[in-house]
């Protein structure tokens, strides 16, 4: 029996355009976006003896070494802010964006299986990777402010909140997305060049020491500043920083940078993913 155009209810086209972005279509998966989140938060933590609290475990433990090899031992300026505030900022921050990274830049190769047999957006499984991460974020970020709140109550180090926390969603913002458009890029490139993954992981450890996390950015001497400001996350640590602890630098020129490149970045990662995805399949 012939079948009208209109009898269906859902139909699957090509992609012709490769910044082609069905948000629309998205939104329509949102149920299992929500699934995969679940799946993810839930997977972390299955079977161990500590649950939840690793989250809040592993911020911690990398502050105190942080506290003991580069504010005790090589005596590293904080800025006058105490050192667990100091290091607990950078390692909050850094941490979520490198967990966006590197696990959106296994995107192609840890789900081929799912991608080969069912149909749905692909870009979903890297949108709720950055979902699921923030969900970790939260529950450190909240380690941090009860930490900051102990130092506003009950000390006088000069810890004080400014103006720029109202930019606070913003920095999450840019962080998730920074790490999305990255780690996109690298998950197409990985589907032929498996060697990348362990460029990744390495590059991530260099990247944080190229980054204010364990030293101030007015450390930096101003003949080599200006390379540490070409790191677009530079500015998003920075600015965390001068929002809740009062120290370090807002800049509005470096912000701006840093939020054009992120965005510039997201739609190059975007391009390369819908190009990739056509025929990733025949590689992985």
């Amino acid at each position: 029996m012939h079948t009208k155009k209109n009898d269906y209810t859902f139909v699957i086209k090509p992609k012709t355009a490769l910044l082609d972005i069905n948000l629309a279509e998205i939104w329509r998966y949102r149920d299992l976006v929500l699934l995969l989140v679940r799946r993810d938060f839930v997977s972390f933590y299955k079977q161990t003896i500590l649950g939840p609290i690793w989250f809040l475990v592993q911020p911690l433990l990398t502050t105190f070494m942080y506290m003991l090899i580069f504010g005790n031992i090589a005596k590293l300026s904080t800025d006058g802010i105490p050192q667990i505030l100091f290091y607990l900022a950078g390692v909050t921050c850094w941490s979520y964006f490198a967990e966006c990274l590197t696990k959106t830049s296994e995107t192609f190769t840890a789900n081929a299986a799912i991608f080969g047999k069912v149909y749905f957006p692909r870009l979903i499984i890297p949108i709720s990777i950055i979902i699921s991460c923030m969900i970790r974020l939260a529950i450190q970020v909240s380690l941090f402010f009860i930490v900051l709140a102990y130092y506003l109550i009950f000390t006088k180090e000069g810890v004080h909140i400014t103006w720029a926390a109202a930019l606070f969603p913003v920095l999450i913002i840019m962080m998730g997305l920074l790490g999305l458009g990255l780690g996109i890029i690298f998950s197409s490139l990985t589907t032929k060049y498996r060697d990348l993954r362990f460029l990744l992981a390495f590059g991530v450890q260099l990247l944080m020491f190229a980054t204010p996390v364990v030293y101030p950015l007015s450390m930096t001497s101003e003949k080599y500043r200006w390379i540490i400001a070409a790191n677009p996350f530079t500015s998003i640590i920075e600015t965390f920083r001068f929002a809740f602890l009062g120290s370090g630098e807002f800049n509005l020129s470096y912000f701006m940078y840093s939020l054009v490149f992120t965005l510039v970045l997201l739609a190059i990662g975007v391009v390369v993913f819908n190009k990739v995805e056509k025929s990733f399949m025949d590689t992985v």
